[in-house]
């Protein structure tokens, strides 16, 4: 089974993609960045406000798929400045608190000035 995962109230994407995919117990999340529904940065001065409205969008759609935060096994992290870094984990420890998902880090221009992070996200389903 291969199906959209759009949670109510989403915005539209700026690009042709679902905010994340299911394939069987695999829920793929597309990268997250830290918009409002009208595609507008949110927070632009403020990496830990970023993260933290990014990993709330990314559980949303967890949430839609009948997944949680606690599935997520792989997290794709780009951040614009590495100064952000210890504001980024400091938020992002919130969100995983006990066993860590294996994840990659880089530094990267990112689709819109003012946007600091952006995540991607894989789950398995548990059951």
């Amino acid at each position: 089974m291969t199906r959209a995962v759009i949670p109510a109230g989403s915005g539209t994407p700026l690009a042709p993609f679902s905010p994340g995919m299911q394939a069987d117990n695999v829920v793929y999340v597309s990268g997250t960045l830290p918009f409002d529904k009208d595609n507008n940065v949110v927070f632009p001065d403020d990496a830990e406000a970023q993260t933290r409205h990014v990993l709330e969008i990314i559980k949303s759609i967890l949430e839609a798929a009948g997944a949680t935060m606690a599935d997520v096994t792989f997290n794709h992290v780009f951040l614009t400045h590495w100064g952000d870094y210890a504001a980024i984990n400091k938020v992002y420890a919130e969100y995983f608190p006990g066993e860590k998902p294996a994840r990659y880090c880089v530094q990267v221009g990112l689709v819109k000035p003012g946007a600091r992070v952006e995540i991607a996200s894989i789950a398995h389903k548990r059951g």
